[in-house]
């Protein structure tokens, strides 16, 4: 190739690019009349190669763990079902022989969050499952750490969740210790407390004690963790307590719940809406 022949070849690239290119060919001729030198360009050349890879396993590592937190969240949901809680026992004794079977009650369907909100007045979650995976309208919501809200509004593949976190949302509650019983809301204020009340100040409340859902509604089976006592208030003149609550579930860090199916709930409600006719 001549030198015309050359340049004119080199003008169709980027300097940048020839640079690069000339570099490239530099190293090359190095490395093949200096073993010494010829080393050191390939040691080099191993760790930047090396060094690409590991970037590479470390974003496909994160990655994974996503994959990994879903199969575990839907392990979870199945360990969740066989605990006895989810079972209704029935018992029939006659004389001296006992016959007793235990039917499930409660199934739980792991969803994922994928819309969140907790500094509002009316807050709503969305999860990524609906009418095509069982979910339905006043089905129960937990996460791993507690209880969470109900269930509102579903589409075939989607479904919002009212949580605690909202001025309308009312659940019962209970003292785990105790049994005292009270209605739980949200003033609007702080994502981390909630207050309990309809609790007369008959009643006694320890700073840190327990407090988990009821059962008494037709929704969250009994003994799902709701939170701790901070501190009980004395309403003055009304005889009842307003009771600081710190939530067991952190909101603002949702990422997976379980939506649970009380396998009863319909045959409850009918029977409730015959005894009120």
């Amino acid at each position: 190739m001549n030198r015309n022949r050359l340049l004119s070849v080199l003008k169709k690239y980027d300097y940048v690019e020839v640079f690069v290119l000339l570099v490239i060919i530099s190293l090359v001729l190095i490395a093949q009349s200096s073993n010494y030198q010829g080393s050191k360009i390939i040691a080099w050349s191993n760790g930047v190669v090396g060094n690409w890879y590991r970037g590479i396993n470390s974003i496909g590592g994160y990655f994974g763990l996503k994959s990994e937190n879903d199969r575990l969240a839907a392990e979870n949901a199945a360990l969740r079902a066989q605990l006895a809680e989810s079972y209704i026992n029935y018992s029939d004794s006659v004389f001296t022989v006992n016959d007793t079977t235990y039917h499930l009650r409660y199934t739980y369907t792991e969803a994922q969050v994928i819309k969140n909100s907790w500094n509002g007045q009316n807050n709503f979650i969305m999860i990524g499952k609906g009418a095509n995976h069982g979910i339905e309208p006043d089905m129960a919501v937990i996460s791993p750490d507690g209880i969470v809200g109900v269930v509102m509004s579903v589409s075939k593949n989607f479904a919002t969740v009212m949580p605690v976190l909202n001025s309308e949302s009312i659940n019962s509650v209970k003292v785990k210790s105790t049994g005292i019983s009270g209605h739980l809301q949200w003033d609007g204020k702080d994502f981390r407390y909630a207050q309990i009340t309809d609790v007369p100040t008959t009643h006694k409340f320890e700073p840190g004690d327990t407090i988990i859902t009821s059962g008494l509604a037709n929704d969250f089976p009994e003994g799902i963790d709701v939170g701790y006592v901070v501190e009980a208030e004395n309403l003055s003149g009304s005889g009842f307590y307003r009771v600081k609550v710190r939530l067991a579930t952190e909101f603002n860090k949702l990422d997976h719940v379980y939506v649970i199916n009380n396998l009863f709930r319909k045959e409850q409600e009918r029977l409730m809406h015959t005894t009120a006719e």
